[in-house]
């Protein structure tokens, strides 16, 4: 799957996402919406580096999905109004990250509380990625220390799907997700940004009262955290997990970790599942992040999805007017063609 470039508009620096590529699994195909069309998902499993992507083939062309439009039938969304947004997700030759409507720049150009990013040199040794760290302690919410693989499955089978959304909560985007979902009755995954949670624990309340589950998406959402000592990347972690498990309040459980730009290496996922976190990858990228327009937004989801999809879409990090105008009409779809949601198993 493709990454993305250049994030700054959360606590820390631009960084660069690396591009992996992963074996797309093919076991649902026959049962996939058969107005998809045969657009690749991405894989069950990373192959290659350890991360939360797999592997794209090229659009179909001409590929439409009823209630889906595709990129060549659907009009040209000029990025205002109800079709104007952004998200995250893209390859290290994409266009930058969160570019704004015109096309030109980055809605992330500014810095956190600090401005800056912890030091590489925060005090602990450096591990390379790819070693195992030591036992860091935390609990899963079950009692149970979570596998350290990568999900990409669901809890439950047929023709279900798990919507994820990253980068939260921003207290103009996660509202309105929350109302589209709670209309469809659909459930959902929210990836949040320590420091994010903590500056809105009122949303972060009303994602788990209204029935949706948590996930912790780092402090900084450092695209290089891999690189870094084993000290940074515990912090990156484990402190988000504090922060959002602080303002989810007492009682609320964090399920989740998913790395961003999908750096998963075994000692990142090593250290989430010592904090009681299931690494947790996807299989449908939106795009929502090149804010394409609405249009392509659908298009894109509607040539990868297929039943036990994990889609990743953005309810913060940027304007995001294109993902919650793409959402209100997939709901429509999916629930026109009788899908259901589930969440991503653990």
């Amino acid at each position: 799957m493709e990454y993305k470039t250049g994030r700054s508009d959360f606590p820390g620096r631009t960084a660069v996402r690396r591009t992996a590529a992963a074996v797309a699994t093919a076991a649902l195909a026959g049962a996939a919406l058969a107005a998809c069309g045969g657009g690749a998902g991405h894989g069950a499993a990373a192959a290659g580096a350890d991360d939360g992507r797999g592997g794209t083939r090229a659009p179909s062309a001409g590929a439409s999905t009823p209630g889906i439009p595709s990129q060549r039938t659907a009009p040209p969304d000029d990025g205002s109004g109800s079709g104007s947004g952004s998200g995250s997700g893209g390859t290290a030759t994409s266009p930058t990250r969160d570019a704004p409507a015109d096309g030109t720049g980055s809605d992330r150009t500014g810095t956190g509380p600090s401005g800056t990013v912890p030091s590489q040199t925060v005090p602990g040794g450096s591990t390379a990625p790819g070693t195992t760290p030591p036992t860091t302690g935390g609990a899963a919410p079950s009692g149970t220390r979570p596998a350290e693989s990568i999900q990409h499955s669901l809890e439950d089978g047929g023709r279900s799907v798990a919507l994820t959304f990253d980068d939260g909560p921003d207290p103009r985007w996660t509202p309105q997700v929350l109302a589209l979902l709670a209309r469809h009755h659909a459930k959902a995954t929210f990836c949040e940004i320590g420091p994010n949670a903590a500056a809105h624990p009122g949303l972060v309340r009303r994602i788990t009262a209204e029935g949706h589950r948590l996930c912790d998406h780092s402090v900084h959402h450092d695209e290089r955290q891999s690189g870094k000592s084993l000290a940074y990347n515990t912090h990156e972690i484990a402190d988000a997990q504090r922060d959002i498990a602080k303002a989810a309040g007492p009682g609320a459980k964090l399920w989740y970790y998913r790395a961003p730009g999908g750096d998963f290496t075994p000692t990142i996922r090593h250290i989430a599942a010592d904090h009681g976190l299931r690494p947790l990858g996807w299989t449908v990228d939106s795009r929502d992040w090149e804010r394409p327009g609405t249009a392509k937004v659908l298009a894109t989801i509607g040539r990868e999805l297929r039943p036990g999809s994990v889609v990743l879409m953005h309810d913060g990090g940027g304007d995001r007017r294109q993902t919650v105008a793409a959402l209100a009409r997939l709901l429509d779809t999916l629930d026109a063609q009788g899908w259901t949601y589930s969440f991503p198993a653990r």
